[in-house]
């Protein structure tokens, strides 16, 4: 651990808490926090919790302990986050994997070449039909890239299935993809069979999802939340989110929680439509208590530790808003 970070750049740990200190005004002594900056790193911890979103929007802050309530926060957003997250995306799976029985087998190709066609409501060859075969084409290759890298790999569930010369099932191609990769899987199904997955989740309205375009743009959205919380990238601040984010998630959300001001640049926003998922997944009530209780419980840790400031810039200035919505809600 010291090797990692204590003597990066010829700093010691000593060296480091007196750089926090003489050059971040910074109040750092102690053993007690000597370790608790050794467990967190400074290049990849420290550094990473200094700012919100951007590098240069720092926190003032003026005592290591600040800096720790906030890297705490984080990591416990990440253990509240993880099992919920991960549930979701199991389970999107099995309800796509679901209503695609229903239309036949679930073999990539049958999907490929009977459920993927939307390009044919064009005349062959303009721009939307161009647009919609290029995106079919590249998912096959997707596909055939995962599989290839994952046989490589000697990975047992693609291997089994080569070695006794079978196709490969749409279930575990789904355990091999990534979850932008189902997105765009999603993205390629024709609209009926889309409309058909909202459906069976409970998402579908003729008002948001007239093309059944919702739950891809959803599974864009949260595939983002997914990939920080399972790497252990810095969540508390929504840096992970790279694009924005499109109205008609903005304006679904709202018309089932009359939660307003959803711009996903608070946690409390991604709180939210994972709440609204697991409701749809039929969470009960108590389940769900529980889960935004636990998100309260660590919300309300961080405010007294840190300039109230910087507590409005990361969950918003109407986070509690926000929360009694949600609640009313399930």
């Amino acid at each position: 651990m010291k090797g990692g970070y204590a003597l990066v750049n010829g700093k010691s740990i000593d060296g480091l808490m007196r750089h926090l200190r003489n050059q971040h005004g910074i109040a750092i002594n102690g053993s007690k926090q000597k370790q608790e900056l050794l467990n967190m790193g400074y290049y990849h911890g420290y550094k990473g919790y200094r700012f919100i979103r951007k590098s240069h929007d720092k926190i003032p802050y003026s005592n290591f302990n600040e800096i720790s309530a906030v890297y705490q926060f984080d990591v416990k957003l990440k253990t509240l986050f993880y099992p919920e997250i991960m549930l979701i995306e199991t389970a999107l799976k099995n309800y796509t994997l679901e209503t695609i029985v229903k239309h036949g087998p679930a073999e990539f190709e049958f999907v490929f070449s009977r459920l993927m066609n939307s390009h044919k409501r064009y005349a062959t060859g303009n721009q939307d039909y161009r647009k919609k075969m290029k995106n079919k084409l590249e998912l096959r290759t997707n596909i055939n890239d995962a599989i290839a890298q994952n046989y490589s790999q000697k990975r047992d569930v693609i291997q089994h299935f080569f070695h006794k010369n079978e196709s490969v099932p749409l279930w575990t191609i789904f355990e091999i993809i990534s979850m932008g990769q189902f997105g765009f899987f999603l993205s390629c199904l024709d609209d009926n069979i889309r409309i058909d997955i909202a459906k069976d989740l409970k998402i579908h309205s003729t008002s948001h999802n007239q093309d059944g375009g919702l739950l891809p743009q959803i599974v864009y959205l949260i595939k983002d939340l997914r990939n920080a919380v399972a790497h252990n990238g810095v969540i508390f601040d929504c840096r992970f989110n790279k694009a924005d984010v499109p109205k008609k998630i903005t304006s679904y959300l709202q018309s089932e929680t009359s939660i307003k001001n959803l711009n996903f640049i608070h946690i409390i926003d991604y709180f939210v439509i994972v709440i609204v998922l697991l409701k749809k997944l039929s969470k009960t009530k108590t389940e769900l208590k529980k889960i935004i209780r636990s998100f309260q419980g660590e919300v309300e840790n961080l405010r007294p530790s840190i300039p109230v400031n910087a507590f409005t810039s990361i969950m918003g200035s109407d986070y509690k808003n926000k929360i009694s919505l949600l609640k009313n809600y399930i």
